[in-house]
């Protein structure tokens, strides 16, 4: 599964904590990923060259997290056809909230997977990219429903006091 590769993308280093969450995950199902901090702003020609030489450098999938503005998702999406999963990020004044807008609200034809803000959102970002994934790598999708059948279990064993 080492061909198996995401790139996980931030808008700055202060959002590491958040996105060192997708890399876990992927780690934990055996994927392979690459992080790095670039920023639509303030790295544009960097993050174009980037987007555009992804696939050539065997990254199936990007997962992108930004705060504030968040238009890191949208602009790799603009220069590759792979699948983008964009994460909204929370250090704004508004949480997230502006974040989650700029992220979901992709004109149609550049499409971008928005996820809830945070951690949370990194997460199943990084599960989806491994269901996005498990469709050329059957051995993904038996550990994913392992991952669940597990979650599922530890929900049915929780005792109250």
């Amino acid at each position: 599964m080492e061909s198996l590769k995401v790139g996980i993308l931030m808008g700055s280093r202060s959002d590491a904590a958040v996105m060192r969450v997708a890399a876990e995950v992927l780690t934990d199902f055996g994927i392979s990923w690459e992080m790095k901090v670039l920023s639509a702003h303030r790295t544009p020609e960097e993050t174009r060259l980037y987007a555009e030489s992804a696939e050539e450098r065997g990254i199936d999938v990007l997962i992108a997290g930004a705060g504030f503005a968040a238009h890191l998702a949208g602009v790799l999406a603009a220069h590759t056809t792979l699948p983008i999963l964009g994460v909204p990020l929370d250090p704004s004044p508004l949480k997230g909230v502006d974040a989650l807008y700029a992220t979901v609200q992709m004109p149609g034809g550049i499409p971008v997977a928005t996820f809830t803000i945070g951690k949370a959102g990194a997460k199943n970002a990084a599960l989806f990219a491994v269901q996005i994934l498990s469709v050329s790598a059957p051995e993904l999708r038996t550990k994913l429903k392992q991952y669940r059948e597990k979650m599922r279990q530890d929900v049915l064993a929780t005792e109250l006091d």
